[in-house]
């Protein structure tokens, strides 16, 4: 029992001091935005807690001190890569020109060691699936693909046609999980009644029915109901 007891003391503390420090190396960034260097800290941290939480024979004070060490390392890195270009690109790979006029840059590519697999399925991601409507791809040390589409490809927006900008129309949630939101039916100055009304235009009558429901700045409430399948909303739109 002393033993399991140990192990719980030491699943918390060390999973406080893992957050402090992870948000202490990464601050607001996701998993997916770390630098190489940053990544090999935090899996060298996993390592060494896991150890520490698995064996309890292991001292729990020095596993503490290697993760609060390995989090001011992290730091003093990244002070010295921002202020040192050269020891910035030992520590990670800038970022690289891989794709440009329309054609791909094997050498490039090769470098960093992507496929072209890679590179193909990252531009699908932005729904290019012609390299030749590419003017830059560039491979950023995150690992992302970032693009400039040449200028006759690039999306059309509605300050390129001159025309109004429409009024923003976010729905705004009424019911969640069969509740009434009367926060934002405040906000839309709407009544219990009002949304049972319209709700019973829908065909339903109590709210508990409701798993969620929006309404939009034109009043027209979109409702997703519990138990609700693809084959009924094919059958709904077949009766419409």
């Amino acid at each position: 029992m002393e033993t399991y007891l140990l192990v719980l003391f030491r699943i918390i503390t060390i999973m406080i001091l893992l957050l402090g420090a992870t948000l202490f190396i990464m601050g607001k960034r996701p998993i997916g935005e770390l630098p190489v260097f940053d990544f090999l800290v935090l899996v060298v941290m996993g390592a060494i807690v896991g150890a520490d939480i698995a064996d309890p024979n292991i001292e729990h004070l020095p596993t503490a001190f290697a993760v609060v060490v390995l989090a001011m390392l992290q730091r003093s890195f990244s002070f010295f890569s921002l202020k040192f270009r050269k020891f910035r690109k030992l520590i990670t790979f800038e970022p690289t020109v891989v794709l440009f006029n329309g054609k791909l840059i094997h050498r490039n590519i090769k470098r960093i060691h992507y496929s072209i697999d890679e590179i193909i399925m990252m531009l699908r991601e932005y729904e290019i699936f012609d390299i030749s409507k590419v003017e830059y791809g560039i491979v950023e040390a995150n690992g992302k693909l970032s693009i400039v589409r040449k200028p006759q490809h690039e999306k059309v927006t509605i300050s390129d046609l001159n025309l109004p900008n429409p009024a923003s129309n976010v729905p705004v949630t009424i019911i969640m999980d069969g509740k009434l939101n009367e926060n934002n039916m405040r906000e839309l100055k709407l009544s219990q009644q009002d949304v049972l009304n319209m709700m019973q235009q829908q065909g339903l009558n109590v709210v508990d029915e409701v798993f969620y429901a929006t309404m939009d700045a034109n009043n027209d409430m979109n409702i997703s109901k519990y138990n609700e399948t693809v084959k009924d909303f094919f059958t709904n739109t077949n009766k419409k």
